[in-house]
């Protein structure tokens, strides 16, 4: 069941999303997403931006952060951050822990950098 719109959603939640349809080599299915939108974004939009979450990968690749979430390992993955609406959200698996939040944004900051 999609979350209702009107509940509140915090950056650096953790939600099972439904990613699906997707073009090209985007990630696909029903996975873990991480809300990297600022919580002022997330309050009035019907969008918020995320970045998939996944145990498979490129390791060490510098856009993709090392996390533990759940008791597994695995890596947020920023070269593939995407906007939706917030009707794609299943349900909500957590929080991420905040020496991890703060190194993905140090990433993002990277990312984006002039």
């Amino acid at each position: 069941m999609a979350r209702p719109i009107g509940q509140p959603v915090a950056r650096f939640e953790v939600y099972l999303v439904r990613l699906d349809p997707t073009l090209s080599s985007g990630i696909r299915k029903t996975r873990p997403c991480l809300v990297i939108s600022p919580d002022e974004m997330n309050r009035h939009l019907r969008t918020l931006i995320v970045a998939p979450m996944t145990t498979q990968g490129r390791r060490g690749y510098p856009s993709r952060v090392p996390v533990t979430f759940g008791g597994t390992s695995g890596q947020v993955v920023l070269d593939q951050i995407r906007t939706l609406d917030r009707t794609r959200l299943v349900r909500r698996l957590g929080v991420l822990d905040e020496p991890a939040a703060q190194h993905v944004l140090e990433v993002l900051a990277t990312l984006f950098a002039p």
